[in-house]
């Protein structure tokens, strides 16, 4: 699902129009991602949390050159899911 597939289910099931539905969502994800630079873990019920964490710098190998590079440390997000979900995933039949 993309977002512009996002925001027509959203408007389908809540009775409101395609932009105040994008307003919500740009509103939302900007909520979270000043959360997130700010170091704060963010969390929704029943689907899981959002957190930033540090990578430390490695050593990398390019297979096909062998040539090793230094990668720098970054910050990446990190996505826990609840155990609501979890469970909710693995009843679906491979």
């Amino acid at each position: 699902m993309n977002h512009k597939e996002l925001i027509v289910k959203l408007a389908e099931r809540n009775n409101l129009s395609k932009p105040e539905i994008e307003n919500l969502i740009d509103m939302t994800t900007m909520i979270i991602k000043e959360q997130l630079l700010d170091g704060k873990i963010i969390g929704i019920q029943s689907f899981g949390s959002f957190e930033v964490r540090k990578k430390e710098e490695r050593l990398s190998v390019h297979p096909a050159t062998q040539i090793r590079t230094l990668v720098p440390p970054k910050l990446v997000v990190n996505f826990k899911q609840s155990t609501i979900l979890k469970e909710k995933l693995n009843e679906i039949k491979l």
